[in-house]
């Protein structure tokens, strides 16, 4: 479980390919100096295990259906990506709960400035997620706790602070960049929950 607070930024330094699956050594920051073996790891939302590491580098593997889900498949070595270290208990939650699970691939359709600092982004998403996404509710954007501006069916707007801006892989962000996206999980729960309930009353 993740809080959608990139704690740093990493370097993919090589890719190596296993059969179907692909292991990604990232070049990490010191602050990664006490990472375990086992350990979850998001790597731009994607929610990875760390399979052995070293004192500057982690090693992850993404397999087919991670492969296909989300955007690790474009990267490329010396990428840089967005990291997250899983929330402990005495973790201030700054963001939402974060599952790392990408629900699809969305598309950059525009970036504006919004004011002197701010960029005002609009990101196209499928018709099928935009009934999770609501106005000043919680979306990951590639790993990124992020709160929607607006929404319509096909897209959602956000605002991406400086700071945001500076540490994180939002400056290489332009126009037709592909983002993963994951919705909050809470209103999946609620559908799921209240779905058999409306069914029945609908039949009555």
């Amino acid at each position: 479980m993740f809080s959608g607070i990139v704690s740093a930024v990493g370097i993919i330094q090589h890719i190596l390919t296993k059969k179907d699956c692909i292991d990604f050594v990232i070049l990490v920051p010191e602050t990664f100096t006490d990472l375990t073996i086992g350990e979850s790891i998001a790597v731009n939302g994607v929610c990875l295990t760390v399979t052995h590491f070293s004192e500057s580098c982690m090693y992850v593997t993404a397999v087919p259906q991670t492969l296909r889900v989300t955007t690790l498949c474009e990267l490329t070595e010396n990428s840089v990506v967005n990291l997250e270290r899983s929330i402990t208990i005495n973790t201030r939650l700054g963001g939402h709960y974060v599952q790392g699970h990408v629900d699809v691939v969305g598309e950059i359709l525009d970036i504006k400035s919004d004011g002197d600092a701010a960029i005002l982004v609009k990101i196209g998403m499928p018709e099928n997620l935009s009934k999770y996404v609501v106005r000043k509710g919680y979306i990951t954007l590639d790993g990124m706790s992020i709160t929607v501006i607006d929404t319509a069916t096909n897209y959602f707007t956000v605002t991406f602070i400086p700071h945001t801006q500076q540490v994180t892989i939002v400056n290489q962000y332009r126009i037709g960049s592909k983002i993963n996206l994951e919705v909050d999980i809470l209103g999946k729960y609620i559908e799921k929950l209240i779905t058999p309930f409306l069914q029945d009353k609908m039949k009555n």
